[in-house]
């Protein structure tokens, strides 16, 4: 007969940790990818060895009260017919108030794991800076964040690609981050931490990855009803596929018409549509100018607020038309 009522709860509930701790601690496991537990980089790999190394440091404090706060109750709890506790004599002290030893190892066993907390936290934060290079000769990588999705610039090929981010193996990557809308944060999970992205401000984080794949990316701050679906893909190559990717030719041109496409407040599959792209066609482009990234901040020093018609997210948006562009200037 089928278990029912709180007992099925219970398997139920029992089974779904069990499966849910399982596809966590599975390298191959489906969304291995996408969470820090598998990193994919060196910045990854720290902040995974920090989580640990402060657990580990934690149950310092915690193990011993789980453990301690059980069997103390069990073993001076009333016993059935005596109607009280009767210690032995060298143990029974009812005019105890104070122990120096049990103060010190009370006070001074939680001071020392704050303070190694503290300095493995301080060590952590200046050696992964999200500011500082990662290597030599890194890949530059520009990335505006619009409603609802991701646009990243490669000055240096000239090239741009709509939600899918494609970076070489085993080599340092620069990312440059604004946005064109409302304040955005930027993560990938595998390779590092979060950033934040501001109009009219520059932020950076560097990453790298160690080995080929794909992985995700999203924004982690609420932005509208297309939130959900901010998300990106990022495609590790081997130096041969970034070569190759490098060198293939991109015929659809990012000119102003285009941003003022991408600019709306749509997904990337609704851009995709207005765009006239075929279902399988990539949504990469052909940089017009190397200074796309520059003007996006630029707009937003102009000494007075932008005009509604030119800032995206706005109903009455028409930015980087050719109108707009001379309006705003």
């Amino acid at each position: 007969m089928r278990a029912s009522g709180p007992a099925a709860l219970r398997g139920i509930g029992l089974r779904g940790v069990l499966a849910a701790l399982a596809l966590a601690a599975a390298p191959g496991a489906a969304g291995a990818q996408i969470t820090f537990l598998d990193p994919a980089g060196p910045v990854a790999a720290s902040q995974r060895d920090h989580l640990i190394f402060v657990t580990g440091m934690t149950m310092i404090a915690i193990v011993p009260v789980l453990v301690l706060v059980p069997l103390i109750i069990w073993r001076y709890h009333r016993r059935k017919g005596s109607g009280r506790y009767t210690p032995h004599d060298h143990l029974y002290r009812p005019d105890w108030q104070f122990s120096g030893p049990l103060e010190v190892v009370m006070w001074g066993v939680p001071f020392a794991i704050v303070a190694v907390l503290g300095w493995g936290l301080w060590h952590d934060t200046m050696r992964f800076d999200p500011y500082k290079p990662l290597g030599p000769d890194p890949v530059e990588v520009q990335a505006i964040g619009l409603d609802w999705k991701w646009l990243f610039l490669y000055p240096d090929e000239g090239l741009a690609t709509l939600d899918r981010l494609v970076i070489p193996e085993d080599r340092p990557v620069r990312i440059a981050l604004t946005t064109d809308s409302v304040m955005q944060s930027f993560r990938i999970s595998a390779l590092a931490g979060q950033i934040y992205a501001m109009p009219g401000m520059r932020t950076e984080v560097n990453v790298m990855a160690e080995r080929p794949g794909t992985m995700r990316g999203e924004n982690m701050q609420y932005s509208g009803r297309g939130f959900p679906h901010q998300n990106f893909a990022v495609q590790v190559l081997p130096v041969d596929g970034w070569d190759e990717w490098t060198g293939t030719e991109s015929w659809r041109v990012l000119d102003a018409d285009a941003y003022a496409i991408l600019g709306r407040r749509s997904t990337a599959s609704e851009a995709r549509e207005d765009l006239g792209l075929l279902p399988d066609e990539p949504a990469r482009f052909r940089l017009e100018g190397p200074d796309l990234f520059e003007a996006v901040i630029a707009r937003y020093h102009q000494g007075r607020p932008v005009p509604p018609a030119a800032q995206p997210g706005s109903p009455a948006y028409e930015a980087f038309a050719h109108e707009g562009r001379e309006s705003d200037g």
